[in-house]
């Protein structure tokens, strides 16, 4: 709080802040902040999506505006209606212990007369999408001739969705002796465009670097061959028990379709896109925000009304047309200081978009394996014991306990504990014993450390750890160097890591007997490899693959006889019988139906 108090914030503000329990001001609002309420000056902020700019300009636009008149004083223009109601309940908050002020949402889906009405009793700031709100100025239901404030809130993400003419007839119809204040996670050349026509020597404030992500977020990607896209999805799903996730599909229509197969699987998702209605719309982020949805399919459209801090997982089943746009997508996770992942699953041939995204992002790009079935099974099995050993006993069992002491009677314990773990257990098994690869081969391509070590350790994110400070945890406690330690995947109650095999023998003696803040760190190797379960012949090859090789080769022989003397006289028969087939439907050699002709000559032609 005492960070917050020296930005020159009014005492109503300060007194929400304390309420909401915000603690140090983010480095974009600590630079925001003094600026914008010392300062009648345009402004050009850069920072990446869950920085906190909407508090950046929520707090100075509060305080700025008069709110003992009821004229339109400030004016903010986002992308979306989720957007636009987000920023609206967010500086209804905010403004809470300020008198008279009144906040009101302009947007589609919704009525305009209602819309209308809000306005007419008085509203010093109206938060709009450009559509709605060029439709309210062509019916004289707003009146922004006067605002002494211009919010252009994810500029960038506005204009990649086609809301250039929109913003630009908006702004004209502003006071050119308003102050402009432009949020945007990238820079575009349509954003310094608009800096350019509409804003007049603005401040620039810079969070990191222009159109590099969040420190926070680790990027994977994930090579298959483009059938098995929606079983790589699936995978990584069951590979993380505990994941909530945003999943981003290119189109509408295929974000219905995997959210559909999500929800036949037995996964807890639903879609998110622009042809649900605003009440659908509206359940959908309900039950995300609550937990009850796992995986939230959705279009990078829809998204951007997406403010949740604790999305684990930001999966990229297709990769976006606009390499910029993946920015806003890896943005949605690791927020509020939190870590995140970012995945993206993709084929051979998009493997050349990894390249620019890592110079896009000035970040390298991890590339991971699919995990195999049986990795899966021994990722469930451990979070499967981890749940029942931190399941809090729930009194109301009490009156039911007698009937199931009888039911379970003459169990030995060990026996008992198998059953209980098998429950689960065998549907994972069952289901993945007999699945396949799914990782393409990537030869010639970069590829992650392959000889390297998996081990399992018994920390998990309930123990205050993610995959950066376990990393971290683990280089500070062995004395290795930066890159020795890899792939580290955490869980709730476990995780994983990876070495190369020369620090396999220290590392498994320093963590005999090894006591961390009172409690034992138990590190073991993880059995499981991505080829387990692959039969091969004495010599070590793949059987599978030597079979294949050895069918190919007997199909190439086998052709070069066809249409020679030594076929046999059942192969002519079948030939000459699918020549037969083909005159008489009257398409075969000269016959065949020509577009550019009449359909009456076309007829002639099947006659003959």
């Amino acid at each position: 709080m005492e960070k917050f108090e020296v930005l020159g914030l009014s005492d109503e503000l300060l007194k929400s802040i304390d309420d909401m329990g915000f603690e140090t001001p983010s480095e974009v609002q600590e630079k925001a902040i003094p600026f914008l309420l010392a300062e009648e000056r345009d402004l050009v902020a850069l920072a990446q999506t869950g920085t906190g700019k909407t508090a950046a300009f929520g707090f100075p636009l509060i305080q700025r505006v008069d709110p003992s008149s009821k004229m339109t004083q400030g004016l903010i223009l986002s992308p979306t209606r989720e957007l636009c109601l987000q920023i609206t309940n967010e500086l209804k908050n905010y403004s809470k212990y300020v008198d008279g002020l009144n906040v009101v949402a302009v947007y589609g889906g919704a009525s305009i007369n209602d819309q209308a009405k809000q306005i007419k009793r008085g509203a010093q700031i109206i938060v709009a999408t450009p559509g709605r709100m060029q439709d309210m100025m062509r019916r004289g239901f707003v009146d922004i001739s006067e605002i002494g404030y211009c919010v252009l809130d994810e500029a960038d993400e506005m204009l990649n969705m086609g809301f250039y003419e929109d913003i630009t007839t908006i702004l004209a119809d502003t006071p050119e002796e308003k102050s402009t204040w432009l949020f945007s996670a990238t820079m575009p050349k349509e954003v310094a465009r608009i800096a350019k026509d509409f804003m007049s020597d603005p401040h620039e404030i810079t969070v990191g670097s222009r159109n590099v992500g969040a420190e926070t977020v680790r990027h994977e990607y994930y090579t298959v061959g483009g059938r098995d896209r929606y079983l790589a999805l699936k995978r990584l799903a069951d590979a993380n028990p505990d994941i909530f996730s945003v999943v981003f599909c290119r189109t509408k229509r295929d974000t219905q379709n995997v959210a559909e197969k999500l929800i036949e699987d037995g996964y807890n998702a639903a879609a998110l896109h622009g042809d649900l209605s605003q009440n659908q719309r509206d359940l959908v982020m309900k039950s995300f925000r609550t937990n009850q949805i796992q995986m939230l399919v959705a279009t990078d459209v829809a998204a951007r009304g997406i403010d949740v801090d604790d999305i684990t997982h930001v999966i990229n089943y297709q990769l976006p047309d606009e390499m910029e746009v993946y920015t806003h997508r890896s943005g949605r996770t690791g927020r509020a200081g939190k870590s995140g992942v970012s995945m993206i699953i993709v084929t051979k041939s998009e493997l050349r978009r990894i390249k620019q995204l890592e110079r896009l992002l000035q970040k390298p790009f991890e590339p991971k394996k699919i995990p195999t079935g049986i990795e899966i099974c021994e990722i469930q099995l451990y979070h499967l014991a981890s749940k029942i050993k931190n399941t809090e006993i729930s009194e109301d069992i009490d009156p039911y306990l007698p009937a199931i002491y009888d039911v379970l009677d003459g169990l030995e314990r060990e026996e008992l504990i198998k059953k209980m773990v098998s429950v689960e257990f065998s549907r994972f098994f069952n289901y993945y014993k007999k699945s396949k690869d799914l990782n393409a081969d990537t030869s010639g391509t970069k590829n992650s450390k392959g000889n390297s070590v998996r081990y399992f350790i018994n920390v998990g994110e309930r123990d205050g750890y993610d995959w950066k400070k376990l990393k971290d945890f683990l280089r500070d406690q062995l004395g290795l160097d930066r890159d020795d330690i890899f792939n580290a995947d955490t869980k709730e109650n476990f995780s994983f890591f990876n070495t190369e095999p020369q620090h396999k023998d220290m590392i498994l003696e320093f963590f005999t007997d090894f006591k961390h803040n009172g409690r034992f760190i138990n590190v073991e190797i993880s059995t499981t490899r991505p080829d387990e379960g692959r039969r091969r012949d004495h010599n070590g090859r793949d059987r599978k693959r030597r079979r294949r090789r050895d069918g190919d080769r007997r199909r190439d022989e086998g052709r070069k006889f066809e249409g020679g003397r030594r076929k046999d006289r059942g192969d002519f028969k079948k030939k000459d019988k699918k020549k037969k087939n083909e005159k008489s439907s009257g398409f075969f050699f000269d016959n065949v139906y020509d577009p550019s002709q009449s359909k009456k000559s076309n007829k002639r032609k099947r006659r003959k």
